[in-house]
């Protein structure tokens, strides 16, 4: 299995519409890719950061839904609409890890 996880850092005072924004994105990847995407905040470190994590069976099942999402409008107009908006820019990091237990 793979687990992806994207981390962002959160604007200041921008929480509540970062939350709506990862509500948002959680509930299309579910209706649009078939991927439940978990949304988590930090209990210690920097508070204002926000992750999304989505678990796949391979490394190329990441990939195909991370390609359709490119191609999807619907999703990169909200990624480039809300997102800077709510989000540091190049605060963004990507993590893909192999689930071994």
């Amino acid at each position: 299995m793979i687990r992806y996880t994207r981390t962002a850092a959160i604007a200041p005072g921008k929480l509540e519409g970062a939350m709506a924004f990862a509500k948002e994105v959680a509930a299309h990847w579910k209706s649009q890719y078939g991927v439940t995407m978990e949304v988590g905040l930090p209990i210690a470190g920097n508070p204002y950061r926000m992750c999304w994590t989505a678990t796949y069976d391979n490394l190329a099942a990441a990939d195909a839904v991370q390609l359709k999402s490119m191609a999807d409008a619907h999703f990169v107009e909200l990624l480039a609409k809300v997102a800077p908006e709510h989000f540091v820019g190049g605060s963004v990091r990507d993590e893909i890890w192999r689930v071994v237990l």
